[in-house]
């Protein structure tokens, strides 16, 4: 009888213990603070806002300039607004050092650290990569818990390549496709939150009325350097059999990015660029479904020598097909390490995530 009554004061008091730490463990789940931001939104007046949140506070500031956030929020960026937001060339020869990366996904610390290694960027995070050109493959959005940080990193790396005459080149993604488009399933749940304090949806906070909504849909999604065809996922042979050029691929993106999907589903041409078969989305050199001899067609077709690809994660920077095919997605989304590749004259390399660097071998 005893032990029957200590059992159940004992089971009482294990019940009362769980009982107060889930309480406790909630109460601090849901006083968890963050900061956010800045967006940059156009108001009535023909200005803008800049809206910080701080400590799970919305802020305003004016949205003009070298933006200063607001006391207590964090480090959030600062940036100098920079547009207008031109339309690059999307083709360009003879620089002699060329940088690429993938698929970041909001992973900003890997990212600085990776730059750093190979210096891309200077101790201060700026450009330090002279005259030469920084090509970023897509997919800086979703997944990641600080995808405005790299995003005002990019914007700011696009104004000071360009003041020492350099570039880097941003290409559009499948995931900036998605969330410009309102496709949100991928996003960090804090985003949801910051969505919810400003009183927009996510997608609307890069709209056509925002600083980075512009300068995002001022972007090519495929590009040449030098001898290599850049774009995010990759191109496939029905690219040749619509007699596409880069230059109107690029035009159709930036004019259809915003159309609603059935309607870019109802366009045969549309429904290629933007879906499975384009090149934001298409996976066909991972899963066996092209010859070497359609390789070379598609190689001489663009007068290049490679084609470099983010979208499908690698362990590391991969060469396939004698290096003709490079995928330079290096899995940077885990949050751990990453790889970028480097072309120092002609010669491709692995660029490691300690700042080695070795010969890209094929696969």
């Amino acid at each position: 009888m005893c032990a029957s009554v200590f059992n159940g004061v004992g089971l009482a008091l294990v019940l009362g213990v769980a009982l107060v730490t889930f309480t406790v463990q909630a109460e601090v789940e849901t006083t968890t603070v963050f900061h956010d931001g800045p967006y940059v939104i156009d108001n009535e007046h023909s200005s803008a806002d800049a809206l910080w949140i701080c400590n799970s506070e919305l802020k305003k500031t004016p949205g003009t300039g070298q933006l200063t956030r607001p006391e207590h929020c964090g480090e959030l960026p600062q940036p100098l607004l920079h547009a207008p937001y031109s339309i690059d060339a999307d083709s360009f020869s003879d620089v002699r050092h060329v940088v690429a990366l993938s698929d970041v996904h909001g992973q900003y610390d890997v990212l600085l650290k990776l730059l750093r290694a190979h210096k891309v960027i200077d101790e201060n995070n700026r450009w330090a990569l002279g005259e030469g050109h920084l090509v970023m493959t897509g997919d800086m959005f979703d997944r990641g818990h600080q995808i405005n940080e790299v995003l005002w990193f990019m914007y700011g790396l696009d104004k000071q390549a360009r003041d020492a005459g350099g570039m880097m080149h941003l290409l559009m993604g499948n995931h900036e496709q998605m969330v410009l488009q309102g496709d949100l399933r991928y996003i960090h749940e804090r985003y949801q939150q910051s969505s919810e304090l400003i009183g927009r949806s996510y997608d609307a906070l890069y709209d056509q009325d925002t600083e980075i909504g512009k300068w995002l849909r001022s972007k090519n999604t495929v590009a040449i350097v030098n001898d290599m065809l850049f774009m995010h996922g990759g191109i496939s042979p029905e690219w040749l059999e619509r007699g596409l050029s880069i230059g109107k691929a690029n035009d159709l993106y930036r004019k259809h990015i915003d159309d609603e999907r059935a309607e870019l589903k109802a366009n045969p041409l549309l429904n290629f660029l933007f879906f499975k078969g384009g090149p934001t989305w298409y996976r066909g050199y991972f899963k066996d479904e092209l010859s070497s001899e359609q390789i070379d067609g598609l190689l001489k077709h663009f007068g290049v020598n490679h084609i470099v690809v983010g979208h499908t994660s690698q362990e590391r920077v991969l060469g396939l097909f004698n290096n003709r095919i490079i995928a330079i997605d290096s899995s940077i989304k885990l949050g751990k390490s990453g790889e970028l590749l480097s072309v120092e004259d002609g010669k491709l390399l692995r660029g490691k995530f300690d700042g080695s660097r070795s010969e890209l071998v094929s696969d």
